[in-house]
């Protein structure tokens, strides 16, 4: 039987991972930056701390855990549904078990309480490009506070990391209060779901495709006349007198005309309000984010916003937490096309030694102990004599410098250090060696 992986996830050899690493720490260097500290939950949730958090698409995405053993034989031999046959499901996002995580540690955590959590989630979604079944994300939460200060410092967060990465984006920002008032300016406040879920698909289907799936929802064509009008508002004060009936709408615009005060011009990046951004999740209550990368063709690659009462589900009521999250594989796939890599990013050997004989390997074993003493990180090939072998891993390892050692770099102390990339060849001691390392 030929070997193969489901559909949507990847395999990751050295040169991806280190890649991968590369994004990582960036992004967990700002996030301990700026405070924040780590967290990790399971794999696997109960499907009642998942369901019914995501709307009804997120739902229909949950991978749910077959019970096993007796209890699956059990619950064949019944009537078998949704409900019986699973009790499990592996996690959809990172946000709903960090609320479940909050209220099962209330008591041994320092409010407002900011953590980060890098770890891999899984949707049953129709695999495409830049969109995954398994993927990782990397999130950055505060709860326990009500600040749109904490908005701006996510931004901030954005802002920052992929300035590191080299990546230009565009930052968008709305408020679901603003979205609440564009449906109650429409007279259709009962149908605010149907209505963010369709907006949400805006930059898929576009405003016509918008206009379908509303009329499929059964929103009344007027309402969605009202709707299409305000959705041309290209700043928040083009939005005001469109909203001026709606004290929500209201709300939702001062939110975020103080958030952009937060912000003033600090970012590198562009930040802009956009009434279209919806995010189709359900329990974003304030402030929504969403990031685009300029000069490649590829959906969001980081998103967020604010819950005020994300907790209150298990029984912790009142606990407000706004958080974003880093699209880590399509960072990637942004950063592979865009050539951002930096070059020794693939690669984490700095130093390989070659050698001639038995005699010059053995010494430069003992030379390969002093270099790695110092910090370096430095490998040895194992098999003296075939120079031409020797060098064509060190270029398949992509490693920077290569210590030749033969009887008179033994005899000296004055190794041939090559440069790989310019093929400039020098004599240096093992001191001067690991100096030029460093």
């Amino acid at each position: 039987m030929k070997p193969g992986i489901p559909k949507g996830t990847r395999d990751f050899g050295p040169e991806q991972v280190f890649k991968r690493n590369y994004i990582f720490d960036n992004i967990k260097a700002v996030f301990v930056k700026y405070g924040y500290q780590p967290i990790e939950t399971p794999t696997m949730e109960l499907l009642s701390t998942l369901t019914g958090k995501y709307g009804e698409e997120g739902d229909r995405l949950l991978f749910r855990v077959l019970k096993r053993g007796d209890k699956l034989a059990k619950a064949l031999q019944n009537q078998p549904s949704e409900h019986n046959l699973a009790e499990e499901g592996l996690r959809y996002d990172l946000t709903v078990p960090f609320a479940r995580f909050v209220v099962m540690n209330q008591n041994e955590l320092a409010f407002p309480f900011k953590r980060y959590q890098i770890q891999p989630v899984w949707r049953a979604d129709r695999p495409q490009r830049g969109r995954y079944r398994e993927f990782y994300q990397c999130d950055v939460d505060v709860v326990g506070s009500n600040s749109l200060m904490y908005e701006a410092e996510l931004t901030q967060i954005y802002d920052e990391v992929f300035t590191r990465l080299g990546i230009e984006v565009t930052i968008k920002i709305n408020n679901r209060k603003v979205l609440a008032g564009i449906a109650e300016a429409a007279g259709i406040s009962e149908r605010f779901g149907d209505m963010t879920i369709a907006i949400d698909k805006l930059d898929k289907i576009g405003m016509e495709g918008v206009r379908r799936e509303m009329q499929e929802r059964g929103i009344a064509e007027a309402a969605i006349a009202t709707i299409e009008q305000i959705l041309q508002a290209q700043t928040l004060e083009e939005l005001k007198p469109l909203l001026a009936n709606s004290a929500t709408g209201l709300r939702g615009i001062g939110e975020l005309e103080t958030v952009f005060t937060f912000l003033g011009t600090t970012t590198k990046n562009t930040v802009q309000f956009d009434v279209t951004l919806a995010r189709g999740l359900n329990y974003y209550t304030g402030c929504i984010f969403e990031v685009q990368a300029r000069g490649v063709q590829m959906g969001s690659i980081g998103g967020g916003g604010r819950y005020d009462d994300l907790t209150g589900i298990f029984g912790l009521p009142g606990v407000s937490g706004v958080g974003v999250s880093f699209g880590a594989e399509r960072i990637y796939d942004v950063m592979e096309e865009l050539q951002l890599f930096p070059a020794d990013a693939a690669s984490s050997l700095q130093l390989l030694f070659v050698t001639f004989d038995a005699l010059t390997h053995q010494y430069a074993f003992d030379c390969l102990r002093q270099v790695r003493a110092a910090g370096i990180h430095a490998e040895l090939y194992p098999e003296p004599g075939n120079l031409k072998k020797q060098m064509k891993y060190a270029n398949a390892r992509r490693v920077p410098y290569v210590a030749v050692v033969g009887e008179t770099e033994m005899s000296s102390g004055q190794l041939t250090l090559k440069n790989m990339a310019t093929g400039e060849q020098e004599s240096l001691s093992l001191e001067a060696i690991v100096e030029k390392m460093l």
